[in-house]
């Protein structure tokens, strides 16, 4: 199995519940959490790309944080103007190539996600406004996420596959006309993305449920397995894989993401220490044993 094609990782590191979880509570002047993370994972999916227009101070610092890593690749989220509110124009555009730019040219552009709602349904002038979204960034790798049951059509694949643009493959709660877990490949590039299960605010309208106990869910290894089994088969037609985990609250995502790591190396991982007390179930793949008892109390099991 080729596993150095395939780069896993979290979507974001600034999250405020990650010290003393994920990062340490004490950090020294010059810390930042790109770079730490980048000691231990090949890549990270850019979120402040889909709330604005990433700023290029802001990438070059990024660029020189991750350097230490020459695997490493960012993905980004194009600005929700353009696949939440569907609206945009020509200044809007140049206003987020200016980033992405940066970062290809850096050669670390691995790849811009087009992630639209579950509210965007497969009809007639949806598709006709994807198509001409996809010809406006032809010039990026591009992926597509669409959450809802009706875009799964052999059509609509082979559309995207004649573009060159790959399918994004996801893991949500299946409601209704979710569109369900798949191991799709349309272009060069094998995309998965695990929102988690909560089934019961995946749909909740509270702001703060929809920034934080949304994603709160921790992955059994029951349920990463038919993933594992995904994400070989992508390597057979990709020919990079990014697999990134979305189930960021008290860094839930970087516990599945080494889990996700062990299994498909079968090498132990070098894990934080600070992850290791909260999640002491990492200490059997790790390097390093747990120094002392968790002071955290389990966490606990989203329903």
């Amino acid at each position: 199995m080729g596993v150095t094609k395939i780069r896993i990782g979290p979507a974001g590191w600034s999250y405020a519940d990650w010290n003393g979880i994920a990062y340490p509570k004490r950090k020294p002047p010059e810390f930042h959490e790109a770079a730490y993370l980048a000691g231990y994972f090949d890549t990270i999916e850019i979120n402040t790309s889909f709330y604005q227009p990433l700023r290029p101070e802001n990438c070059k610092q990024w660029l020189e944080q991750v350097s230490a890593n020459p695997r490493f690749l960012f993905t980004a989220k194009l600005w929700q103007k353009f696949t939440h509110e569907l609206s945009s124009n020509a200044e809007d555009e140049r206003a987020v190539r200016v980033g992405f730019d940066l970062l290809r040219e850096a050669g670390k552009l691995g790849a811009v996600l087009l992630q639209f709602p579950f509210s965007f349904h497969h009809t007639k002038e949806n598709l006709a406004y994807l198509k001409k979204l996809m010809q406006r960034f032809a010039d990026y790798p591009l992926v597509v996420e669409v959450r809802h049951a009706t875009w799964n059509e052999p059509k609509f694949h082979e559309l995207i596959a004649e573009r060159g643009v790959s399918f994004c493959n996801i893991d949500q709660p299946i409601i209704g006309r979710s569109l369900k877990p798949s191991e799709k490949t349309t272009g060069p590039i094998g995309y998965v993305r695990l929102h988690g299960r909560r089934y019961d605010t995946w749909f909740a309208d509270e702001p703060e449920k929809l920034s934080f106990e949304r994603y709160n869910y921790l992955y059994s290894s029951e349920e990463l397995e038919p993933w594992l089994e995904r994400i070989r088969r992508l390597e057979e037609d990709a020919s990079t894989i990014f697999v990134i985990l979305n189930n960021h609250p008290e860094a839930k995502a970087l516990v599945n993401a080494f889990q996700i790591l062990y299994r498909l190396t079968r090498q132990k991982q070098k894990i934080p220490e600070p992850l290791l007390a909260r999640y002491p179930e990492l200490e059997e793949i790790s390097t390093q044993p747990l120094r002392e008892p968790s002071l955290f109390p389990p966490p606990k099991k989203a329903r």
